[in-house]
């Protein structure tokens, strides 16, 4: 069964099975992620060893507790692998957790946590405080879509410096840094898998597809 899968740029783009999609699954929003990504029509695997991860076209770091998913990555075996195929080009998109595990530098990690890495970016943890601080905004992100995104924020992070490779792609409106890409990687601060928009997900699977796709001479 072939599918339609929109391209960054709004270009449409056709892949003929479905994009096979692992959610790193060691703790987190990852049932909320995979009914998301099984709606829009992807394959879809808990990642816990080095040979799922071996098996897919993208991967979803959900949130959760970073500093946890940290431990329990390395515990597993995957802190190698996972930085290995991220280098290699395997298109990821992290969640909050997400996020801070593909950023450069976590300005105030816990004791001996490390981060993936990819994304040239400074990120700070638990930025807008505890879970009781939580809150939704309306987000403009162009790049995804042309109308606003409702945007979930729990004990999210923000990015406080971006490399000179890093696009922002969305700004909350006191002009702090909710949404980046860099190169096959997407890092957002909030939660688009708990209210039901798709928007960010299928721009995923847009490039996920893209990736796919054979490179012009």
């Amino acid at each position: 069964m072939s599918m339609t899968f929109r391209h960054p740029t709004a270009s449409l783009i056709v892949v003929g099975k479905p994009l096979r999609i692992g959610v790193l699954a060691f703790q987190g929003d990852v049932r909320e992620h995979i009914v998301v990504l099984e709606r829009l029509g992807a394959e879809v695997i808990k990642v816990r060893r080095p040979e799922e991860l071996g098996s897919v076209d993208g991967l979803v770091i959900p949130g959760g507790e970073s500093s946890v998913m940290d431990k329990l990555v390395r515990l597993f075996g995957l802190y190698e692998p996972l930085k290995a195929a991220i280098a290699a080009g395997l298109p990821v998109f992290g969640t909050c957790a997400g996020l801070i595990m593909l950023s450069r530098t976590v300005l105030d990690a816990m004791d001996d946590q490390k981060t993936l890495g990819g994304l040239d970016v400074d990120v700070r943890r638990n930025a807008f405080g505890t879970q009781v601080d939580s809150f939704e905004t309306n987000l403009s992100i162009p790049e995804i879509t042309s109308g606003k995104i409702s945007a979930t924020f729990i004990r999210a992070p923000i990015v406080e410096r971006v490399g000179p490779d890093v696009k922002v792609l969305a700004r909350l409106e006191d002009g702090r840094i909710v949404a980046v890409e860099q190169g096959n990687l997407l890092g957002i601060s909030f939660h688009p898998e708990v209210n039901g928009d798709t928007r960010v997900h299928e721009y995923f699977l847009g490039r996920v597809a893209t990736s796919l796709q054979p490179q012009e001479s």
